[in-house]
């Protein structure tokens, strides 16, 4: 459907569609949707102090921070209409010095310093400030002190993508660890002239922990996880129904749930990313627009480094400190996962007094993303991944079971003998099934990893066109002497176990088809040793 074809009425009220705009004043004098976030600005600068948010990359950082700029700078007619409009102080604009990293690259040494240097060098030029320094940290201090003692009022100092000079070197860890100790000093700089500083935001990707880059600005309020700002980025519901409402005919809306809804900070209700939205509103079409944005070359090396299998995304755990252990050459799986955005929260626990995060998927475009670029790694066949994806989705969708044996057979003979070796997934096991999950999460299909019944829980279902699909794995040893190739003593065991325990039974009341499922992966052959598929 075109963007013209939803009736007159829907038509007039449309707006532009504000997709990689970041600057509040084009979007407000040109004409584009916006999604008012006034009232959380208003609420932060009621409290003046100095903050912390990290947030997911095309997720609304930076129009959040021009937003606030534009706002203490006194700029009256952008905000008119908006939440914050009738309850702010016009009469008294505040100097504001803003630095975005988020332009630049950092991966060569001392560049960080330059990109400093120069930025710097803009505001002072902007202000008619002179240097009286070359150190960057002095110059800072100098520009706050000189804006504060000539205006009479305390500066604003907003820092958007913080942590992209080190999060660019990672790759690198000395100059990584050379750009974070640079920044460090000038960071600090905050701090130490808090007398002329009247609020502070420095948003980011990833929050560093507090022992290395935040050691000199401890007086940083973090509210990633504050409830109060859970939608301070990104679009909700009510966003949808209110200000998209004209892009919302002829879209199905269970799918854009699906799709892009899911991302959660301990508020009351999820989040989309703002980006997947935008591109749904104009292309009308379902795709991972937000992770093709992305390559996570750094993030799946991390994972097959520390021997986190695909399984291990549905469901992991994390501890405040763990989804903060986040450094140079000390990365927690669990906070990469979640502060890039490929994980979210799901719930909140408390244990004893100490706070656990249940972490999983935030949707169908990440799992079934993430998990494509996890099997490349995973099979090293990555030209045929996707179209393996579309094969497996199909002979499910058509019941063809022995077109999925085929097609699982085929699949797994391809993968090479190193592959088997070389993977840090460390048992076998524990290898098969990544492999075997990812292969289905990358066909898109709606699955329950382990999913619990009265009598235990069953490896894998999965939901399509009205059946149920209940798969259980097993990784077999080495034939018995005389056995014919791929035998086992074991061979039947999944089917047995799928049956003995009644697994199919809590499905029985909706009515729909199901079908039992047993794998068997010989460590003898690396393949299939047994495939079987019967009705319930």
């Amino acid at each position: 459907m075109t963007r013209t074809e939803t009736g007159s009425d829907a038509r007039a009220a449309r707006r532009k569609l504000p997709i990689g705009i970041q600057t509040f004043r084009t979007i407000r004098e040109e004409g584009y949707y916006y999604v008012d976030k006034t009232a959380y600005v208003e609420q932060l600068a009621d409290e003046g102090a100095h903050y912390f948010l990290s947030r997911p990359r095309r997720f609304g950082k930076s129009l959040l921070v021009d937003t606030i700029k534009e706002l203490f700078e006194g700029s009256e007619p952008l905000f008119r209409g908006l939440a914050v409009h009738n309850r702010w102080d016009w009469s008294t604009p505040r100097p504001v010095l803003r630095f975005d990293f988020g332009g630049g690259s950092y991966g060569e040494p001392g560049l960080v310093r330059k990109e400093a240097a120069a930025r710097l060098g803009a505001l002072e030029r902007e202000f008619a400030v002179t240097a009286h320094d070359d150190i960057a940290p002095a110059r800072f201090r100098h520009l706050l002190q000189t804006l504060h003692e000539r205006t009479g009022q305390r500066v604003v100092v907003l820092i958007d993508e913080y942590d992209k000079p080190i999060l660019d070197a990672l790759g690198t860890p000395e100059i990584a660890r050379a750009n974070r100790d640079f920044l460090q000093g000038l960071y600090s700089t905050i701090k130490s002239a808090d007398a002329h500083v009247k609020f502070t935001l420095l948003t980011g990707v990833s929050k560093f922990s507090k022992v290395s880059l935040f050691s000199g600005l401890n007086n940083l309020k973090d509210i990633t996880l504050d409830p109060r700002y859970s939608a301070i980025c990104g679009y909700t519901e009510e966003d949808l129904d209110t200000v998209f409402a004209p892009e919302l005919p002829g879209l199905n809306r269970s799918e854009i749930r699906r799709w892009y809804n899911g991302y959660g900070w301990l508020g009351d209700e999820k989040v989309y990313n703002p980006f997947d939205m935008l591109l749904l509103f104009d292309t009308r079409r379902f795709k991972a627009w937000w992770f093709e944005t992305g390559t996570p070359t750094f993030l799946i090396d991390t994972l097959m480094e520390q021997g986190v299998g695909s399984l291990a995304l549905e469901d992991m755990l994390g501890t405040d400190a763990l989804l903060s252990t986040f450094d140079v050459g000390d990365i927690a799986p669990e906070a990469l996962l979640f502060q890039t955005g490929y994980l979210t929260i799901h719930e909140e626990e408390d244990l004893g007094g100490r706070t656990r995060y249940r972490l999983g998927y935030p949707n169908r475009e990440v799992r079934q993303s993430l998990n494509e670029s996890l099997l490349h790694r995973l099979a090293d066949n990555p030209s045929d991944t996707r179209r393996q994806g579309d094969r497996l989705y199909e002979r499910l969708r058509d019941n063809d079971f022995d077109g999925l044996e085929a097609l699982l057979r085929a699949f797994f003979a391809g993968i090479p003998y190193q592959w088997h070796t070389r993977n840090d997934i460390a048992d076998y096991e524990g290898y098969y099934a990544s492999v075997f999950y990812a292969l289905f999460a990358s066909a898109g299909l709606d699955m329950t990893v382990e999913d619990s019944t009265s009598r235990g829980r069953v490896d894998l279902t999965v939901r399509l066109d009205g059946s149920v699909y209940l798969f259980e794995f097993k990784v077999v040893g080495a034939a018995p002497p005389g056995s014919s190739p791929g035998s086992s003593a074991s061979q039947g065991a999944a089917m047995a176990q799928l049956r003995e325990r009644g697994y199919a039974d809590k499905h029985r009341s909706a009515g729909r088809p199901i079908h039992l499922i047993a794998v068997e992966f010989s460590k003898e052959t690396r393949n299939l040793t047994a495939f079987e598929a019967a009705p319930a």
